[in-house]
């Protein structure tokens, strides 16, 4: 029962990060293409290009956390484990309750970083985006990697993949 529910969770978290993912890079990719293009041609340069590729950036970074542990593909430290083999599951499971707090503590800090942005109704300079929605991102990611790193402790107690891939 929990491996199915996972398996539902695990296609519509990765259907919502390949494709958000994809179209924030392609509206990035576009963007700087034609900043680029008329800068060199005409001389003319998009201030609000700048302002929005910075923005893409961090969204796609926040993103990729989530799917980086879906894909076991966080950055650690695995000396420890190379030399003495029978530690590598003690210190998985130290690495995934220390991914978990970190988890929780972005969705904590989060979540009351967008409603002090809710309250105080600032937005960005050029494109004028409202700060909540940059800053509900956040409380996004760190719902989301809450439930990846469930998912990857569970699958690393059971044994048993939760995606195919």
């Amino acid at each position: 029962m929990i491996a199915r529910i996972f398996k539902i969770i695990d296609r519509v978290f990765t259907l919502f990060e390949d494709w958000t993912i994809f179209i924030a890079v392609m509206v990035g990719l576009v963007s700087l293409f034609v900043n680029v293009v008329l800068r060199y041609t005409v001389h003319y340069s998009l201030a609000w290009s700048e302002e929005l590729i910075r923005e893409i950036i961090i969204y796609t970074t926040f993103i990729g956390c989530s799917a980086a542990l879906k894909n076991r593909s966080m950055i650690r430290i695995d000396a420890l484990p190379q030399i003495v083999p029978f530690l590598k599951k003690p210190l998985d499971y130290v690495s995934n309750f220390c991914t978990l707090g970190y988890s929780i503590l972005i969705f904590r800090l989060g979540w009351q970083m967008a409603a002090l942005q809710m309250e105080t109704h600032q937005s960005t300079i050029i494109l004028g985006i409202p700060l909540v929605i940059l800053y509900a991102i956040l409380p996004l990611m760190g719902g989301m990697m809450i439930i990846r790193t469930v998912m990857v402790m569970w699958e690393d107690f059971t044994g048993r993949k939760v995606n195919n891939g």
